[in-house]
């Protein structure tokens, strides 16, 4: 079982920068995929970004060229950097981590991300 706990989110103008974090509570190193999950009003949640235990990486169209994904493995860390925000990137951000020997799934609290002038 790993315990997951986001941060970094907030409020930021339109075209502004934020880093997310995502400390895993045990080592993410080998047998753990990692996204990050947002879940804007009234939608359903969604995936941004993902990446394999190799390094991998996998985008959302929507974030493509703007976000970017990225694992610390030593650190037991999981980061989403997010570029030129919008309006539309406003959400509450979820970081996920998935065994991938027994499929098990676990969940961060959430941090909300607010992109607003």
């Amino acid at each position: 079982q790993v315990q997951l706990v986001e941060s970094g989110g907030g409020l930021v103008q339109p075209g502004g920068s934020l880093r997310l974090s995502c400390a895993a509570s045990r080592s993410i190193d080998r047998i753990y995929a990692m996204g990050w999950y947002r879940q804007a009003p009234g939608k359903q949640r969604e995936l941004v970004a993902a990446i394999t235990s190799g390094g991998v990486t996998k985008y959302a169209d929507s974030v493509k060229g703007r976000f970017t994904i990225s694992r610390d493995n030593a650190k037991n860390t999981l980061y989403l950097q997010m570029n030129s925000l919008k309006a539309e990137d406003t959400a509450v951000y979820y970081c996920n981590a998935n065994n991938i020997a027994n499929g098990m799934d676990y969940w961060g609290q959430g941090t909300l991300v607010t992109v607003s002038s």
